[in-house]
């Protein structure tokens, strides 16, 4: 900053104009202040000062001054360049309304630059990102010559809403896809949970040879192989990653150790933790905590989070979701209260709904029923189906009829379909030798017609599709001949089942 100042009090006794590279290294520390008090004091400000300014309000979070400096332009006797409406419609998406994009539109259009490709994917960005997807749809329609990075704006606009039917639709329709087309489509399916339309996506892209994925397709397909227990799809992307050299980004490292982390491989969940070292953020702590209290290792989750705090790394509240998990799966009740009390106390983070839940299962856990009653009745939030039905669940494993009732009752009027809390129910009173209460419940399933939902069988990945089955489950395509293969494997069968019978009748003889 000294050097800036020495060569602009240089420039000012010397007469010569350096504005334009005293600017733009201001910009580049950046000093916005500064550097707007020399661009007022220039006399005659060029378009290309102005774009610049315009471009770092709307970079640092000024969209209003990026609007400041675009009505001057006019004053100033210049007209706006196409560089100057693609930085002030950037500015624009981070408006709070919709009103002045509109207005720029109106003056884009009577601008000559209408069919700027640049310019308009700009112009549809900023008002998908402002959630207006009829006007960027109006203005994509509008468009003679659509060009990749158009398509790629008018379907990120779509993920961006959720609409991932109307983003397919549009990717579907075009000639020309490239990574970003296929990272957007599989990003956005993985983000709202259709973990298997995600991977399915990517095993098509991985088809087309015209386009190779990115270090973000990778990072988004990892969580669905984590969701799905694709262990054999995570793996080859890990070797596809380390070939290509994508382990240097952050993401990609902690979606590959949280695909190993939920699928069950806690070593090789560590080995990654211990390569990423220094490079570790709060990410990377967490995926590991919860993977250790999962897993049944309490001890190393607790003693990870003391190593963490020692390397001065902030926890947030997913962090105590791990901890309470381990202090759960461990039954460390002492522990469980200590950190749950530290939230607010030390590390001033409100606890939240599923922090109370965490506790309130390791109290009914142990037995200390009406404790958990009582933390529920203390609750800043409204209790939902999941605290009250860990709470029947804990009455159930101990047999107390009172809470139950008073867990039941909740559930009764959240979940009034649910035929599980009446099942469970019945079964207290059954174990207390309620019969009338057994009744009642068998009355209340028959009078509501409560049906239980199908079991979730499995995915099974075949080519590039991601198949899905429920117990007795006929509505795939290809059910018939299924079920045709199931009956002949089941006929091979029998005859090893009546050697096995035959064999342990022998050896029951001969004992």
């Amino acid at each position: 900053m000294n050097q800036i100042k020495q060569l602009h009090a240089l420039s000012l006794r010397t007469g010569i104009d350096e504005t334009k590279d005293l600017l733009q290294r201001l910009l580049q520390i950046p000093n916005l202040v500064y550097a707007r008090k020399l661009f007022d004091l220039h006399r005659n400000p060029c378009i290309f000062l102005y774009n610049r300014l315009i471009q770092a309000y709307s970079a640092y979070g000024q969209p209003h001054e990026s609007f400041v400096l675009y009505n001057l332009l006019s004053f100033d006797g210049l007209r706006p360049s196409h560089h100057t409406f693609n930085f002030i419609f950037a500015a624009s998406a981070s408006m709070s309304s919709v009103r002045p994009l509109q207005m720029l539109h109106s003056k884009f259009f009577r601008s000559g630059f209408e069919s700027d490709s640049f310019c308009c994917t700009s112009l549809v960005t900023a008002y998908a990102k402002l959630g207006a997807l009829c006007c960027a749809r109006r203005v994509f329609d509008e468009m003679s010559n659509r060009d990749v990075p158009m398509w790629n704006a008018m379907i990120t606009g779509y993920k961006r809403q959720g609409d991932m039917e109307a983003a397919m639709e549009l990717f579907d329709s075009m000639h020309c896809k490239n990574v970003i087309s296929w990272t957007t489509v599989i990003s956005g399916f993985s983000q709202y949970g259709n973990y298997s339309k995600a991977l399915t996506m990517f095993l098509c892209m991985e088809k087309d040879k015209s386009v190779k994925p990115n270090h973000i397709t990778v990072a988004s397909v990892l969580p669905a192989c984590a969701n799905l227990g694709e262990l054999e799809t995570g793996r080859r992307l890990e070797d596809y990653a380390r070939e290509n050299g994508f382990f240097d980004n952050i993401y990609v490292s902690n979606a590959a150790l949280e695909m190993y982390s939920k699928c069950g491989m806690i070593d090789e969940a560590k080995r990654l933790f211990d390569e990423i070292g220094n490079q570790r953020n709060l990410c990377t702590w967490n995926s590991m905590i919860n993977s250790l209290a999962t897993h049944g290792k309490h001890d190393e989750a607790l003693q990870l989070y003391a190593q963490m705090l020692l390397e001065g790394e902030k926890p947030d509240a997913v962090t105590f979701v791990g901890l309470l998990l381990a202090c759960v799966h461990g039954g460390m009740v002492v522990k469980g209260k200590e950190l749950f009390k530290s939230m607010e106390e030390v590390h001033k983070i409100t606890p939240k709904l599923e922090h109370y839940g965490c506790v309130i299962d390791l109290l009914g856990r142990v037995g200390k029923l009406q404790e958990a009653y009582d933390l529920i009745k203390t609750m800043p939030m409204k209790p939902d189906a999941v605290v009250w039905g860990t709470l029947l669940g804990a009455c159930s494993f101990h047999g107390n009829v009172e809470i139950a009732e008073i867990a039941s009752e909740a559930l009764f009027k959240l979940e009034p379909s649910n035929p599980g809390n009446c099942v469970i129910m019945s079964n207290i009173y059954a174990v207390n030798e309620e019969w009338d209460g057994v009744l009642r419940m068998r009355k209340m399933m028959k009078k509501e017609t409560m049906t239980k939902a199908a079991g979730f069988s499995y995915f099974v990945e075949v080519g590039v599709e991601v198949h899905k089955f429920t117990v007795e489950d006929k509505s795939h395509p290809r059910s018939y001949e299924i079920y045709q293969v199931l009956d002949k494997i089941s006929k091979r069968m029998k005859p090893e089942k009546s050697h096995f019978d035959s064999m342990l009748q022998y050896e029951q003889l001969c004992m």
